[in-house]
């Protein structure tokens, strides 16, 4: 058997406690005798009556005894007092009360005999006092040198810090900040528009100025990052308040919302980065909980692309309204264990079902409607990307279009009541074959809502903030790398929504579903690209064109300068929720339809190098857009000269 390998001896240790052991010995002396000399006029030794002294003296070797042993036995000796908190000083001013409660009574066998008091009762209690006070010193010193030591070298290399706000939610993250050792933030000023705060502190820093004075301040104080810490105010004020501090090239956090600041969840380690979506200068979404929940509660819901950025976001929602099962269904192995893992955890009660499977194959997606029977289903799984899509024509197709009258007529031939799809705006006048094949999945749910009990319906949107092929994700790869971003043409557009909002829209579209729908989500104002890239630059710290430069890159295959919401054949009615509109169905001729579909899955099998021209009978509004022109070299040399433009100016 192997002997247990002995610990070296800690030197350091013996030393510290011998070190507090002499100290505490001294201390016990000299508040044995200060203390009845305290009691005197001008401490004058000389009349301090010489039995009180005697029966101190004759105490004193017992009491430094028995006091060495009290504080042994309250771990005066053993605590790290670096670390020092609550339960030391209570084991501290609990050994000195006990230590001083023996005293009282130890003196009193050395009472001079015909002397009435052994010490004068003032003794008592200025011993006690005294003991507390300089074992106190001793000990917490150790934690205040180490403070000391730490905030000095913080200060030396910590980040000068601005706080925009000086209300509660600033007074605590600024506590927070200033007791944290480790914190390498060092807050030089805060910023108020409220006058009536202006040159008064909040943890001993001064409140500056309003809004007006972020620029100069930020300058006057070299400031390196500014932390938004109003957690209540409005998008639209907030956004007013960012577009000032992006004149500062600091890097901006803020601080999570009212629900955090409520339930005591706000501090350091709560801030996040101030995102794009601060700037769209919105409130969030709003939607009707009551009627989603109502039509998802109790149901079997099934997701199909449940890994991807929409898919999973799905998930959460639906997960979060109690459904009686949720089907998870994607050919990615990676994003389903994720999004298992995830929901296994918040939601331990979900009867929760992940599966691996494609679109494209019809009896494994036959055989899972047999078997699970989903009453509600929400059709995620496509082909998104449009440059790879215009590489690879055939797959959107077989993936798209097939993938989805696979999914529908399994769906439809196996009870299941709601069908809702999710499509694109790129499906309207569509210029390239991911939206285009988008356009045929939409006719092809419209057709089949005539024809059997399922409630068909698609939901169409544009780019979600955040989601897997999103600008935003390589804009942050591209600065974490030193730049350039990349901006495909200065004057292209898109709408944008975050992935919540819009899936939170999709839930209610369902929830309004009647059959036959095409619903088009309200998208806001559209977004410039160059105006994205620019501001994501400004929030990250840089300057645009000297930290981080931009490039102009050229439209890519099939991709268009702005993207419609809503074709003008189709017209637009409201629903209850005014983000929620309802595009007219449009009338084809089903045979026609049927027979084209038949001749597109033949070529997208055969791998035609015709299947453009397919896709066009079908969706006549398709154009394919001529890439040719954006690839020549005097193109590429104009918006080479207007990058340098634009980084100059900056």
């Amino acid at each position: 058997m192997d002997k247990k390998k002995k610990e070296p001896f800690n030197f350091q240790k013996l030393y510290r406690r011998t070190g507090l052991i002499i100290y505490d010995v001294i201390s016990i002396i000299f508040v044995s005798y200060i203390a009845v000399i305290m009691r005197t006029d001008y401490f004058n030794v000389d009349r301090v009556e010489p039995h009180f002294l005697t029966a101190i003296s004759g105490y004193l070797p017992f009491n430094i005894v028995i006091t060495l042993i009290i504080f042994y036995v309250f771990k005066l000796y053993d605590s790290l007092w670096a670390y020092a908190g609550e339960r030391e000083l209570q084991n501290l001013v609990m050994g000195c009360t006990v230590s001083s409660a023996i005293t009282g009574i130890g003196v009193q066998f050395f009472k001079v005999p015909g002397e009435e008091l052994a010490v004068p009762m003032s003794y008592y209690f200025l011993y006690t006092f005294l003991l507390i006070t300089l074992i106190f010193a001793s000990r917490f010193s150790y934690r205040f040198l180490r403070s000391a030591k730490h905030h000095a070298e913080k200060n030396k290399n910590a980040k000068a810090v601005m706080v925009i706000g000086a209300g509660e939610a600033a007074n605590i993250i600024i506590k927070d900040i200033i007791k944290s050792n480790y914190n390498t933030m060092s807050i030089k000023c805060i910023i108020d528009d409220d006058s009536d705060k202006w040159g008064k502190y909040i943890q001993g820093i001064r409140v500056v100025g309003g809004r007006d004075r972020i620029v100069e301040c930020a300058d006057l104080y070299d400031i390196d990052e500014i932390i938004v810490a109003m957690p209540s105010v409005s998008r639209q004020e907030l956004k007013k308040i960012l577009d000032i501090c992006k004149n500062t090239h600091c890097k901006m956090r803020a601080l999570p919302g009212m629900y955090q600041l409520v339930n005591g969840e706000v501090n350091v380690s709560r801030l996040r980065d101030v995102e794009v979506e601060d700037l769209l200068g919105r409130e969030p979404i709003a939607v009707d909980i009551d009627s989603i929940a109502g039509y998802v509660r109790g149901k079997t819901v099934m997701v199909t692309g449940g890994g991807g950025s929409i898919g999973s976001e799905l998930c959460r929602q639906v997960a979060g309204h109690k459904p009686k099962r949720l089907i998870i269904v994607d050919i990615y192995e990676n994003n389903a264990y994720d999004i298992q893992q995830e929901l296994k955890t918040k939601y331990p009660e979900l009867d929760l079902v992940v599966l691996i499977a494609s679109v494209r194959n019809t009896l494994r997606i036959n055989m899972i409607f047999e078997k699970y029977k989903p009453e509600i289903v929400y059709h995620a799984a496509a082909h998104k990307h449009v440059p790879l899509m215009e590489d690879s024509p055939n797959e959107a197709i077989k993936n798209n279009v097939f993938g989805t009258w696979k999914t529908a007529m399994a769906a439809a031939t196996n009870g299941t009541e709601k069908f809702v799809m999710i499509s694109t705006d790129k499906a309207v006048n569509p210029t390239n074959v991911m939206g285009a094949s988008k356009r045929i999945c939409e006719m092809i749910v419209q057709t089949m809502n005539k024809h059997y009990n399922t409630e068909f319906v698609a939901v169409r949107f544009g780019n979600v903030l955040g989601s897997n092929g999103s600008v935003i994700p390589l804009f942050k790869k591209q600065i974490a790398a030193g730049g350039p971003v990349t901006v495909t043409d200065p004057n292209i557009i898109r709408y944008f929504m975050t992935i919540s909002e819009a899936v939170s829209l999709v839930l209610q579209a369902g929830a309004f579903a009647k059959g036959g729908e095409i619903f088009v989500l309200d998208m806001g104002e559209p977004v410039k690209i160059l105006d994205l890239a620019e501001n994501l630059i400004k929030l990250s710290g840089y300057k645009v064109g000297e930290d981080i430069r931009i490039e102009f890159t050229g439209l890519r295959p099939g991709e268009k300068l702005y993207e419609e919401m809503l074709m003008d054949e189709e017209g637009l009615q409201d629903t209850e929720n005014k983000m929620i509109h309802i595009g007219k169905p449009i009338e084809l001729d089903e045979a026609k339809f049927f027979s084209e579909l038949e001749r597109l899955n033949v070529a997208a099998k055969e791998e035609s190098p015709e299947i453009r021209t397919l896709v066009k009978e079908i969706v006549t509004t398709y154009h394919p857009a001529n890439n040719e022109a954006d690839k020549t070299e005097e193109h590429k040399e104009m918006l080479k000269q207007l990058a340098e433009k634009i980084n100059t100016e900056e």
